[in-house]
């Protein structure tokens, strides 16, 4: 079929939907929702079979929903109305969830039903944004494809809406205000942390920190020590310890109320008023464990964004690990494995230009230790979503897992920058030369089945990402006890040497560096704009060039002419 997804944003759940449909073999078109005017062009200009909406802020234009058939993707069980479904869901502690295809009519939410799904709730309240990117996303992709299934059905008819059915347990919830957000340190930590939780993301729960009005995100239980509420007790590696009512929590980001304020780790953003904190342990991005000849460094860094300062200590992680006598080195990324550099912080910088560059090279040394690695075997373990400089990070590797949800952008055109992470050796030795040209200039996502396809993976594994993480540790234990390791090791050395001969690792990075320069300190393609866009969430005014041109449907936008791709 014909299929236009009409989206706020091209996320990494629309970018599933995507991915999900064209290999269904649908031919799919994408807009972007920036005004009423646009959407109904968009689907008059493509003629669509059918409307999909996986992700979309705006309400539906009546001439679109009437002219064609159109679907939302709502982040809430049968019945559930509003728009602030998943925030309502974490702080009221709901025991189970959904997602729901609906169809669009005038009244938001109250469609008939193509199909809905629901999950168990984790008793640990999640992060939004966890939620939203797991269980939340896996019902959405499976719903797409359901509604694409009965969409060429021509005797299906959706169900509708009856509260009282026993299957329609939600109801209609008004939009969260920024009191319901609101939070004292006094309160318990539970209390925070879920309020906290719920807002993580966007737009963050609201306190007073240091005297400072704060938007907050990025929290985690701490130890019981018995302070003044709200009194910072600690820092460590760029969060800071506060106390609450009943004990204390890990503050990972905040963003201070203030024009032009975002959000970065909270003793950065702090600054003075946290410099005389005591470092405190219990807190760690970064971890290293060993068991059965493998090693295991493992990081979690906040939406998958590097700083400088960051890198720096995973580079030196990674130096630890390759020093110890283990055969098998596991490189374990988190919810999200890796975004590449840290735009926030280099935005928020007295000299953003000079930060780029630091971070740059800062995230250099980490892919440096991973290529260079040839006193074991090294294996990547991409559980979350990669982008840029995160996915040629991961490819430095022997082997790469990815898991089955994960989606990569193998890419760095839409921000302006030519790349480094020595992405010019890593990526065409495993596609290519062509594919990597492809994949850089397109700058289009792929999903993990086409990544194995394409050699950027070596095995996809499904299950939850605590399933996937213990069976890549299996198979990282296998490989430490293989028949064949020295011979396995004895060629990733000797592949090593003769790549080095033939064009030495300092080649490429100086070489991906007289690029980068260009782009940060000339900005000879709009490397600025392009991050203060991402930082600072200015919405798009049209719909990029690279993502009018995907599919054979024809947007508004390809007709009016897109601005420019690195939006």
């Amino acid at each position: 079929m014909r299929i236009l997804l009409l989206c706020s944003s091209f996320n990494g759940l629309t970018q599933r939907c995507w991915l999900e449909l064209r290999r269904a073999g649908h031919d799919v078109g994408v807009e972007l929702a920036v005004s009423e005017q646009a959407m109904v062009e968009a689907a008059e200009l493509a003629k669509p079979d059918l409307v999909i909406c996986p992700f979309l802020k705006e309400r539906v234009p009546e001439r679109l929903w009437q002219a064609h058939r159109t679907v939302i993707i709502h982040p809430g069980p049968p019945g559930d109305r509003g728009p602030s479904s998943l925030d309502w869901a974490i702080l009221e502690a709901e025991p189970e969830w959904g997602v729901t295809a609906l169809q669009a009519v005038e009244e938001m939410d109250a469609g008939p039903i193509w199909g809905f799904r629901t999950f168990a709730m984790p008793s640990e309240a999640p992060r939004k944004s966890a939620l939203y990117n797991g269980p939340v996303a896996d019902a959405a992709v499976e719903l797409v494809a359901e509604v694409a299934a009965k969409a060429a059905d021509p005797s299906f008819v959706p169900v509708p809406l009856d509260y009282r059915s026993p299957e329609v347990r939600g109801r209609l919830r008004r939009a969260m205000r920024h009191s319901d957000r609101e939070f004292s340190w006094e309160e318990s930590t539970e209390e925070i942390v879920r309020r906290v939780r719920a807002a993580d993301g966007s737009p963050g729960g609201r306190s007073v920190l240091c005297d400072v009005p704060v938007r907050v995100f990025d929290v985690y239980r701490g130890p019981e020590l018995g302070g003044r509420p709200g009194e910072v007790a600690a820092r460590r590696e760029g969060a800071v310890l506060v106390n609450t009512g009943d004990g204390s929590v890990w503050v990972g980001h905040v963003r201070l109320e203030q024009e032009g304020a975002v959000k970065l780790p909270a003793g950065l953003a702090l600054g003075d008023r946290v410099a005389s904190a005591p470092e405190r342990s219990g807190y760690s991005e970064i971890t290293y464990d060993r068991s059965d000849g493998v090693g295991v460094v493992s990081f979690d860094f906040y939406n998958g964004a590097m700083s400088s300062d960051q890198c720096r200590r995973l580079a030196s992680a990674l130096r630890y690990a390759v020093a110890q006598d283990t055969r098998v080195l596991v490189v374990r990324g988190g919810e999200t494995f890796s975004n590449g550099i840290h735009l926030n912080v280099i935005e928020a910088s007295r000299h953003p230009e000079l930060e780029a560059w630091a971070n740059i090279n800062a995230i250099n040394a980490v892919c440096r230790e991973i290529v260079g690695c040839t006193s074991q075997l090294v294996v990547t373990s991409i559980g979350g979503n990669a982008g840029a400089g995160g996915v040629m990070m991961g490819l430095g590797a022997d082997r790469v897992i990815i898991r089955e949800s994960v989606v990569l952008n193998p890419h760095y055109r839409t921000m302006g920058l030519f790349g480094s992470e020595y992405w010019t050796y890593v990526l065409p030795r495993r596609v290519g030369a062509e594919t990597a040209r492809r994949l850089t200039r397109q700058a289009l996502p792929v999903g993990a089945a086409e990544a194995v396809e394409l050699g950027l993976a070596d095995r996809m594994l499904a299950g939850s990402r605590l399933d996937f993480e213990r069976r890549v540790l299996e198979y990282a234990e296998r490989l430490a006890v293989d028949p064949g390791y020295d011979r396995l090791l004895a060629g990733r050395r000797q592949a090593r040497e003769v790549d080095e001969r033939r064009r030495p690792l300092d080649a490429y990075r100086a070489e991906e560096l007289a690029e980068m320069s260009r782009d940060m300190f000339d900005d000879r393609h709009e490397f600025r704009a392009a991050r203060r866009a991402f930082v600072h969430k200015v919405r798009a005014e049209v719909t990029p060039e690279h993502l009018v041109r995907l599919g054979g449907l024809s947007g508004a936008s390809g007709a009016a002419g897109a601005g420019a791709s690195h939006m």
